[in-house]
C-alpha cells in the first residue's frame, strides 16, 4: 500500500483530512525487558480512536522516546499505528525526525509504503549555525523532492533556533509541505497563519491555546500532544466536546466546557516533575487504565512519592472515570 495521493495533491488532501484532534503517542515498553509493548500500543490506539474520539495520531516523536529506539522499532510503531488507524477509520502522521538525513528518508519512505497519511520532520539541531535559513530551505526541499507523502515541518526551541514565519511560508510553497507543528510564541504562529494562508496548516501543541486558535485564527487541527488522552476518558470527553462546539461556531458553550477543564490542567501541571515529563505522562496513562509502562534511558522513572502525589491529584481534579475504575496503579 502507498499514499492515497500524489505529491501535487498533498495540500488538498491535508486540507480535507488533517483536521480535528490529533494526539502525540507515548510509546509503551514492557516492564523489565523494556521491549516495545506492541499489544499495549495497539490497545491504546484503539482506545484513543474509539472511546476518546481522537482523529489522528502522531507516532514516534520526542514524547514517544524515538531517540531511545532503533530504526526497526520506529518502523514497527508506524505499522502498528497505521493498522489500528485503518481499522478505526482514523489517520496517522509518522515522525521521521532524525539528525541523520538518510534515516529521515528511510523512515519517510517506509511511512509512504505502508499508506500513512503524512510525515513530520523536525527542523535539525543547528545551534552552532548563525543564520540557518538557507540550510533549512535546502533541507526541506531535498526531502520534499524525494517523497510524495505530505510533510509537516516542526520548529521548536530545542533545535537551537526558531524558524521565522517568513521562512516557514517560503518552505510552504513546496508542493507536498502541508503543515507545521509550530512550537513558538503565539504572535509568531499567528503571523505565520496570516502569511501562509491556504498553503500551510498551522498548529501548535498547547491545549490551553487550542480553543482560542480555533475561534480567533480559524485553525482546523490540534497537532499535537498528550492532553487528548491524558485529559479525557471514555465518560469524560470534554476536549472533544469543546472542540466540536467551537467548530460549530458555538463559542460561548465551547468556552464554558474549556473552563471546566481548568482543575484537570492544574492537577497535571502541579505533579509534573521538571526532569521526568515522559514518566509523568505514562504513569497518568496507567492511572486512567491505559498502557503507560516504564521509560527508557536517558529518561528517568518516577519515585514512589511522585506516584502517590499523582494519584492524589487525579482523584481530586474532577476528571470523570468509568464506573468501577480504580485509579490507583501501584
Amino acid at each position: 500500500m502507498t499514499a492515497a495521493y500524489g505529491r501535487n495533491e498533498a495540500k488538498a488532501h491535508a486540507r480535507a483530512h488533517l483536521r480535528g484532534i490529533w494526539c502525540a503517542a507515548l510509546t509503551p515498553f514492557q516492564p523489565g525487558t523494556l521491549a516495545l509493548d506492541e499489544a499495549g500500543f495497539e490497545r491504546n490506539l484503539h482506545h484513543w480512536f474509539g472511546a476518546l474520539g481522537i482523529d489522528g495520531v502522531f507516532v514516534a516523536g520526542k514524547q514517544g522516546e524515538f531517540f531511545s529506539m532503533s530504526v526497526a522499532e520506529r518502523k514497527r510503531t508506524f505499522e502498528i499505528a497505521q493498522n489500528a488507524a485503518r481499522a478505526c477509520g482514523r489517520r496517522t502522521i509518522m515522525s521521521c525526525s532524525d539528525q541523520n538525513l538518510d534515516t529521515v528518508l528511510e523512515l519517510a519512505r517506509h511511512a509512504e509504503a505502508i499508506g500513512a497519511d503524512y510525515i513530520v520532520v523536525h527542523a535539525p539541531v543547528l545551534h552552532f549555525v548563525h543564520g540557518p535559513d538557507e540550510i533549512l530551505w535546502q533541507y526541506y526541499k531535498y526531502i520534499s523532492e524525494r517523497v510524495n507523502i505530505g510533510i509537516a515541518m516542526w520548529s521548536h526551541p530545542d533545535s537551537g533556533y526558531l524558524m521565522s514565519p517568513e521562512l516557514c511560508a517560503r518552505i510552504a510553497q513546496l508542493p507536498n509541505v502541508v503543515a507545521i507543528k509550530y512550537s513558538v510564541p503565539r504572535p509568531m504562529y499567528a503571523e505565520l497563519t496570516r502569511l501562509a494562508g491556504d498553503s500551510l496548516i498551522v498548529s501548535t501543541a498547547s491545549e490551553e491555546e487550542w480553543l482560542d486558535n480555533i475561534l480567533e485564527l480559524g485553525w482546523q487541527v490540534y497537532l499535537c500532544s498528550s492532553p487528548p488522552y491524558l485529559m479525557q476518558t471514555a465518560v469524560d470527553r470534554r476536549m472533544r466536546e469543546y472542540t466540536d462546539l467551537a467548530f460549530a461556531g458555538q463559542a460561548d458553550a465551547a468556552r464554558a466546557v474549556w473552563e471546566s477543564l481548568q482543575p484537570v490542567r492544574r492537577a497535571l501541571k502541579a505533579v509534573k516533575p521538571h526532569d521526568k515529563p515522559t514518566a509523568h505522562g505514562k504513569y497518568w496513562q496507567d492511572l486512567l487504565g491505559q498502557v503507560g509502562g516504564p521509560v527508557r534511558f536517558p529518561m528517568l522513572a518516577l519515585s514512589e512519592a511522585e506516584k502517590a502525589a499523582m494519584r492524589e491529584a487525579l482523584a481530586g481534579c474532577g476528571l470523570r472515570l468509568p464506573a468501577g475504575h480504580a485509579a490507583a496503579a501501584e
